[in-house]
């Protein structure tokens, strides 16, 4: 390449993927891409592939290598934790052979020795993301980054392992990316990939092209002042402050050049012209489309509803107003939904009291069943948490512009401080109304099962997409939960680059609350019977949910690793039949 010699330039080497040692890793545990920089542009290119050094290690103070077993120790199929003095990693052994991979979960820290192991991957027992034993790649998710792979050798009966000291401690691994082309070249209102909306199916799909070599421009752009976050967390804790919870810290977008436009709204596109409107009148011209916009949240419908004090939590400032506004005080939550029950489980050791609103008569009916319904509204009656149930607000009544009370259909009126609703959501997709893309009569975008919508060269995923699910017949499905939006990114992503994927993943989703966690594999929608081993009152039960006599889903408390080991078994496109579980 060619540069003018008065300017600063700065090269990091990229080798290929497939060339290139797994452990090797820059300082901070992410891979680097090559850049240099001219004038002020930054410029990637794609090197020549280099045959890899005999030694994958470039500095041998950082390796450790330590006998950690006699090869009988472990049968097949078994897994093992082993210490190697400054780190710990996993053992396994499977069809005869020793893998040795990072011992953590990359997501939330599982111990994975606790998860599944089957056919060549381990499967987290805590959120069910799925990884390769062979090169420490992530199949399934959530969570973005790759366990660390380690060298294994067998000599005189011992198993020995291999290791750099700084994979053992970070315990994760970015999958190398692209190499990009010049951006001195773009026209600013020009992109060869549009992703619309920044949480996990946006991120993800980004991440993805990179990783499969992509090097033209992607552009993201998000409603939120924010870089793409961890949103489950915003209802589990509370005060999580947007640092905290970033997915990814603000020099990886620079990095791996995938520009984010904040506080940036489509307001329509042209498919004709491929053109995206935003609201402030900006055009900008896309060779490939991904709407990831996920949903709204709805409001109430009452008197009062635009009043100080009430809440959707949208956002970390949100959650962190409605923290500090409900410490000591009146907190009144409508609706026993996932976000509704979280902020209330968050909320009771915080708050002076804390009451909820809702139209059936036990919380998660429709989802988890009455039986565990009625166990998990126990547990909360147990934390000081009253609920007020087969009712709904009739108005919000202020004092001097700030809430004051809530109102019940029933009559019964509730001292509120602060109110939180949690009644469900709607896609967001109104935008699209004219675009000429599928929407179905609720709102969701229709795609195939490669997320592409009936527009070529249009993709679509996460929370506001109906899809074909495998798991059931190939069924047209909403699934709005956090794995299957990064499984729906992933596939977006490699079929924009024609690899022709189809999804096939079974949803995995979990609840905090109290502590306690409820893990579940699946989809239950419309599933005529539970059956229950265990303990309900002791919260130590697995539910399996049936539909005529096939189990469609499985919930599970203090019953680790079942659900892992149902979604595996489900994922192999096994039937469990009801008689098995009985």
């Amino acid at each position: 390449f060619w540069f003018v010699p008065s300017v600063e330039v700065k090269i990091e080497v990229v080798i290929p993927e497939k060339e290139r040692s797994k452990e090797e890793m820059s300082p901070n545990g992410k891979a680097s891409p090559l850049i240099y920089k001219v004038n002020g542009t930054a410029r990637h290119y794609h090197l020549e592939e280099h045959p890899i050094s005999s030694n994958p290690y470039h500095n041998p103070k950082d390796v450790v290598e330590a006998s950690v077993c006699h090869v009988k120790d472990l049968e097949n199929g078994q897994m093992r934790e082993v210490d190697l003095g400054c780190g710990k990693a996993l053992l396994i052994k499977e069809s005869g052979e020793f893998h040795a991979v990072g011992h953590k979960c990359p997501h939330y820290g599982a111990p994975l020795v606790k998860g599944v192991l089957s056919k060549g991957r381990v499967r987290c027992p805590w959120h069910g993301a799925c990884f390769n034993i062979g090169t420490g790649d992530i199949e399934d998710f959530p969570g973005l980054d790759s366990l660390p792979r380690f060298q294994v050798k067998i000599e005189k009966e011992k198993v020995y392992i291999r290791a750099s000291k700084q994979a053992l401690q970070t315990q994760r691994r970015t999958k190398m990316m692209a190499k990009c082309i010049s951006l001195s070249n773009y026209n600013l209102s020009s992109t060869n990939v549009l992703i619309i909306g920044a949480g996990a199916a946006g991120l993800v799909c980004a991440e993805t092209l990179r990783q499969e070599g992509f090097s033209d421009r992607i552009v993201m752009c998000t409603m939120d002042r924010h870089l793409p976050y961890d949103r489950p967390k915003l209802s589990k804790s509370l005060d999580s402050h947007p640092e905290q919870i970033a997915l990814r810290p603000k020099e990886f977008f620079c990095t791996y050049d995938i520009e984010v436009l904040t506080e940036m709204q489509v307001a329509a596109v042209d498919v004709k012209s491929k053109i995206a409107v935003f609201k402030d009148g900006f055009k900008m011209e896309y060779n490939k489309l991904l709407i990831a916009t996920g949903n709204t949240p709805k409001t109430l419908s009452c008197k009062g509803k635009e009043m100080e004090n009430v809440f959707n939590i949208r956002t970390p400032e949100d959650a962190n107003r409605v923290v500090k506004l409900a410490t000591s005080k009146n907190v009144v939550i409508v609706g026993a939904s996932f976000l509704g029950m979280e902020v209330a489980a968050y909320l009771a050791d915080r708050a002076h009291s804390v009451s909820l609103v809702e139209l059936e008569h036990v919380p998660f009916k429709k989802f988890f069943g009455e039986r565990v319904g009625r166990a998990v509204m126990k547990m909360f009656e147990n934390n000081r948490v009253k609920f007020y149930m087969q009712t709904e607000v009739s108005e919000l009544r202020e004092q001097e512009g700030k809430l004051k009370e809530v109102v019940l259909k029933s009559g019964k009126v509730l001292r509120a401080d602060v109110c939180v609703v949690g009644v469900g959501a709607v896609p967001a997709t109104g935008f699209l109304k004219q675009s000429g893309i599928n929407i179905d009569s609720k709102g969701f975008i229709v795609v195939n099962k490669m997320m592409q919508t009936n527009i070529p060269g249009v993709f679509a995923a996460g929370d506001a997409v109906t899809f074909p699910l495998a798991l059931r017949n190939n069924k047209k499905v909403n699934v709005p939960h956090w794995q299957m939006a990064h499984m729906h990114g992933r596939i977006a992503a490699l079929n924009m680059l024609a690899h022709g994927m189809e999804i096939s993943t079974v949803p995995y989703l979990w609840t905090a609350m109290f502590g306690k966690s409820i893990r579940y594999a699946g989809h239950g929608e419309g599933f005529d019977d539970v059956v229950i081993q265990g303990d309900l009152d002791e919260l130590k039960f697995v539910a399996f949910y049936t539909k005529s006599d096939e189990v469609v889903a499985v919930a599970s408390m203090n019953y680790d690793p079942i659900v892992s080991k149902v979604a595996e078994v489900l994922a192999a496109g096994r039937t469990i039949r009801k008689r098995d579980v009985e």
